[in-house]
């Protein structure tokens, strides 16, 4: 297989490799998927610049991590963390029903209210209530 691609077109899938791994394995502790990590190792050989070796394995070069490719993964974190908590604050708010056509429309209110918030202060204004 040959693919042609530019050298910034090469750079964006490294860190598409690279994020997608992250996904996947970041949190897996032991368990991680080995094939994905031996593709990503696969990759980043192709790169020297952007690579280095640790423990007789290709990773991708601290340069590469230190980089900003991590801002670029918060940002994603946030966006979905934000995004189910809005959705579970909004269903929990309505008795968690089952999203259906009737109340779809209720529940993106809400969950457009509650994005707001984030937007404006995070997590500063939510409370926990202690049950007696």
């Amino acid at each position: 297989m040959h693919i042609d691609l530019t050298p910034k077109e090469f750079r964006r899938l490294l860190d598409l490799v690279y994020i997608g791994n992250w996904v996947l394995n970041s949190t897996r502790g032991e368990d991680r998927f080995q094939d994905y990590d031996d593709l990503e190792s696969k990759i980043f050989a192709l790169s020297p610049a952007l690579s280095e070796h640790w423990n007789g394995t290709v990773v991708p070069s601290r340069a590469y991590t230190e980089g900003g490719i991590h801002e670029a993964i918060a940002y994603y974190e946030d966006n979905v963390f934000y995004e189910i908590l809005a959705e579970e604050l909004s269903r929990r708010d309505m008795d968690y029903p089952e999203i259906t056509e009737d109340n779809y429309d209720e529940i993106v209110g809400r969950m457009d209210r509650y994005m707001s918030e984030f937007e404006s202060s995070g997590v500063d204004h939510l409370v926990l209530e202690e049950s007696l």
